[in-house]
C-alpha cells in the first residue's frame, strides 16, 4: 500500500480526554477502569451479578460518567453515541489542520449492538403496543428521540453533515476488530482517489446492561474485570465507553503540505 501519515488525532475515553491523557496513563500502568454507576443499568447491580440466565459476570468497565462535550442542539436529545462521534471526530480534524478544500471522508467502527437510546425507544414502543403506555414513565424509561434507532449508521452519516465532510462516510462492524478494518478500509479510499482526508477510528456506547449480560452469555466477559490481551491469565474482555478518531492523509501530501506526522502506516493485515 502506498503509505499513508497519521496528521490528526483525538480520544474521548474514560480517563483520558486527550492522546496526551491517554499516552500518561499507559505509561504510568493507571487502571482507568470503574464499577458501574448506580443508576446506569436501571436495576440494582447485586440483581445482575452471577453466572445464570441473564446475569453478568462482573460490574466492572470503562465510563466516562457525566461529561460536557459541548455538542450543538441540534444532536444535544440523540444518544451519547452521536456526540462522541461528533466530538472525537471534530477534534481531530482540527488537531490535523482543518480539511478546507480537499475531500474528507469518515470510516467509523461502531459495534451494531442496541444502544441506551434504542433500548429506551423499544421499550416505550412495546409497552404502547401493549396499551401500558402509562407505565413507561412510572418505570423510569427515559424518553428517546427516533432518530436513535439508526444507532450503527447513523453516527457516521450525521458527522458527515455536521463538519461539512465532502467524502464517503459510512460505519462498519468488524466485532472487537472495528477500529482497524475502519483503518483498512480508510486507506482504500485514498487509494481509489475516493478521498484526500480521511477520518478513522471507533465509537462505542452500546446499552451496558445489554453487553454485560449479553457477553456473560457467550462465556465471553472477564470475570475479574480485568483486559488481559495476550496474558497467561487473560479470562475475556472488558466493556468500555468511548471514541478514538485518527486522520490519514497520503505521506507524500501530507509532506509537502507541512502537515505534523504523528506516525506511518505501510501495511495492514486484517484479523479478529
Amino acid at each position: 500500500m502506498e503509505p499513508v501519515a497519521i496528521v490528526g488525532r483525538a480520544v474521548v475515553l474514560p480517563g483520558a480526554r486527550t492522546p496526551e491523557a491517554l499516552w500518561e496513563a499507559v505509561r504510568e500502568g493507571r487502571d482507568l477502569l470503574g464499577e458501574v454507576d448506580p443508576d446506569r443499568w436501571r436495576l440494582p447491580a447485586d440483581l445482575v451479578d452471577g453466572d445464570g440466565p441473564d446475569r453478568a459476570r462482573t460490574r466492572r468497565g470503562g465510563y466516562l460518567g457525566a461529561l460536557d462535550l459541548g455538542v450543538p442542539d441540534a444532536i444535544r436529545p440523540l444518544d451519547p453515541v452521536f456526540h462522541l462521534a461528533w466530538r472525537a471526530s471534530r477534534d481531530a480534524l482540527a488537531d490535523a489542520g482543518g480539511g478546507e478544500g480537499v475531500r474528507v471522508g469518515l470510516v467509523l467502527g461502531n459495534l451494531g449492538f442496541p444502544t441506551a437510546g434504542l433500548s429506551a425507544l423499544a421499550e416505550r414502543a412495546w409497552l404502547s403496543g401493549l396499551g401500558l403506555g402509562d407505565r413507561a414513565d412510572r418505570l423510569g424509561i427515559p424518553e428517546a428521540d427516533p432518530r436513535d434507532r439508526f444507532m450503527a449508521g447513523g453516527p457516521a452519516l450525521l458527522v458527515r453533515e455536521l463538519l461539512g465532510l465532502r467524502g464517503p462516510a459510512f460505519a462498519l462492524d468488524a466485532a472487537c476488530a472495528s477500529s482497524l478494518y475502519a483503518l483498512a478500509a480508510g486507506a482504500d479510499l485514498m487509494r481509489d482517489g475516493r478521498a484526500d482526508l480521511v477520518l478513522v477510528g471507533g465509537v462505542n456506547r452500546c446499552d451496558d446492561l445489554f453487553i454485560h449480560v449479553g457477553f456473560t452469555a457467550l462465556d465471553a466477559l472477564s470475570p475479574t474485570g480485568r483486559s488481559r490481551p495476550f496474558h497467561a491469565r487473560a479470562d475475556g474482555l472488558v466493556p468500555a465507553e468511548g471514541a478514538a478518531v485518527l486522520v490519514l492523509q497520503r505521506l507524500g501530501d501530507a509532506v509537502r503540505e507541512g502537515r505534523t506526522i504523528h506516525g506511518v502506516v505501510r501495511g495492514v493485515g486484517l484479523a479478529n
